[in-house]
C-alpha cells in the first residue's frame, strides 16, 4: 500500500502541468505556462514570452510613481516643455530673423536674463524629471531612453557652458569695448561704430538715413532702440524706408548727430567676436539636435 501511495505521488510530482497549475507571472496575466513556454514546464520561450520578460525588464529600471506623483510630473514637464519652447524660440529668433551680428556685442539685458531664467527652470525641472523616471544609471547606457536622455543632457550641458562663456567672460570685454568708443563723441561714425548706438542699457538710439546719422532717443515710437519690432538702431536704414508704411518725411523730423563714413575696409575680427559666433552657430546646431532626440522620443 506504501508503495502505491509513493508511486502516485511521484506521478503527481512530475505531470503537474496536467493540473493547469499555473505560476506567480501566470496569476498576474491569467494565462496558462504553455502562452509563454514552449513546454507546460517552462524553459525557453515564445515570441509572446520574450515581449513580456522585455517589458518587465524595462518597468524594472524605470522608477513607479503613485497617480499623484504623475500628475506633480506632468505639471513639471508641461512647465519644462514651456521654457524650452521659450529659449529656443529665442535662439531662432536672433539667428533666422535678426541675425548673430544682432548680438555681436553680446545679448542685451533684456535677452540675457530671458535665458538664464530659463536655463536654471530647464536645470531644476530637467533633474526633477529624470528622478522621477530613472531608477539606477545601467539606465543610461542599457534603455534606448536612457541613452537619447543622457545625450540630450550632454548637449544641454554644453549649451549652458556657451551660456557662461558669453555671459562672464565674452560680454564683459564688449562692454569694456562699448565705454572706451561711447566715452568721447565724434560727428563722423563708421557703420561699426554706429552699432554701439543701439538703444539698449541707456545707451542713445542712433540710427543712419542716406549718410546722415539720426538720434531717435526722444522718440516714443523709437523705445529701447527698436521700431515696431521690426527696425533696430545702430544701422543703416536706408534701404529699409523702402518697406514703410511713411515716406521720408518722419526721419527728417529728428535730430541729425553726425555723419556716416563711407563703409570701411574690412577688419578682422576679434578673439572675442570670432568665439562668439561660432558659439550662436554651435547653439543653434544643438537646438536643432535636441528636438531631434525629443522626436526620436516621442515618434
Amino acid at each position: 500500500m506504501k508503495k502505491i501511495l509513493l508511486l502516485f505521488f511521484i506521478i503527481i510530482l512530475f505531470h503537474s502541468y496536467d493540473l493547469k497549475a499555473t505560476p506567480e507571472f501566470g496569476e498576474k496575466t491569467g494565462y496558462s505556462c504553455e502562452r509563454c513556454h514552449l513546454e507546460p514546464t517552462g524553459g525557453k520561450l515564445t515570441k509572446l514570452g520574450e515581449d513580456y520578460l522585455r517589458e518587465l525588464t524595462t518597468k524594472a529600471q524605470y522608477r513607479s510613481l503613485k497617480p499623484f506623483q504623475r500628475i506633480i510630473r506632468l505639471i513639471i514637464g508641461y512647465l519644462h516643455i514651456l521654457t524650452a519652447i521659450a529659449w529656443f524660440g529665442t535662439i531662432l529668433y536672433v539667428h533666422i530673423l535678426l541675425k548673430p551680428a544682432y548680438a555681436a556685442k553680446g545679448l542685451p539685458k533684456g535677452e540675457l536674463v530671458l535665458g538664464w531664467i530659463c536655463i536654471i527652470v530647464l536645470s531644476i525641472t530637467g533633474i526633477l524629471l529624470t528622478i522621477s523616471r530613472i531608477k539606477t544609471l545601467d539606465v543610461f547606457y542599457t534603455t534606448r531612453f536612457g541613452i537619447l536622455l543622457g545625450i540630450k543632457i550632454i548637449l544641454f550641458g554644453i549649451m549652458v557652458t556657451t551660456a557662461i562663456i558669453v555671459t562672464f567672460i565674452i560680454r564683459p570685454k564688449f562692454k569694456k569695448y562699448k565705454i572706451i568708443n561711447l566715452s568721447f563723441k565724434k560727428s563722423k561714425l563708421t557703420l561699426r561704430e554706429l552699432s554701439n548706438f543701439d538703444g539698449k542699457e541707456g545707451r542713445a538710439s542712433y540710427f543712419a538715413y542716406k549718410g546722415k546719422i539720426y538720434d531717435a532717443s526722444s522718440s516714443p515710437l523709437w523705445k529701447d532702440g527698436t521700431h515696431l519690432k521690426k527696425h533696430f538702431a545702430g544701422n543703416d536704414l536706408t534701404e529699409m524706408l523702402k518697406h514703410a508704411p511713411h515716406g521720408e518725411e518722419k526721419i527728417f523730423q529728428l535730430p541729425i548727430v553726425g555723419q556716416l563714413m563711407p563703409i570701411e575696409t574690412k577688419k578682422e575680427k576679434s578673439l572675442e567676436e570670432r568665439a562668439f559666433y561660432f558659439m550662436a552657430y554651435l547653439n543653434l546646431i544643438l537646438v536643432f539636435l535636441i528636438t531631434f532626440i525629443i522626436a526620436l522620443w516621442r515618434w
